[in-house]
């Protein structure tokens, strides 16, 4: 079951809310207005490689290849090569 989020039209509440259809807007928890409406939700992904790494990622694996650049591209084209 998702949680989606939400904003309340009448007072601007903002909310998580696990909802069983995708299509109900439930009522605001603050106000009990059924002006909601979902809002578009920031989604992260990682799919490997790359060199921007956030707190409580693991660094990358040292390069094996013997071409220039460093741990994460392997080709000297990535952020942290410069």
């Amino acid at each position: 079951m998702p949680i989606f989020e939400y904003k309340c039209d009448d007072c601007g509440n903002e909310f998580e809310e696990l909802v069983f259809d995708r299509d109900e807007c439930p009522p605001c928890p603050k106000c009990d207005s059924a002006k909601t409406g979902k809002l578009m939700s920031a989604v992260r992904s990682r799919t490997g490689g790359g060199s921007s790494e956030s707190a409580g990622e693991s660094e990358a694996a040292p390069a094996t290849s013997t071409s220039s650049g460093c741990a994460g591209c392997s080709g000297g084209d990535c952020s942290s090569c410069h």
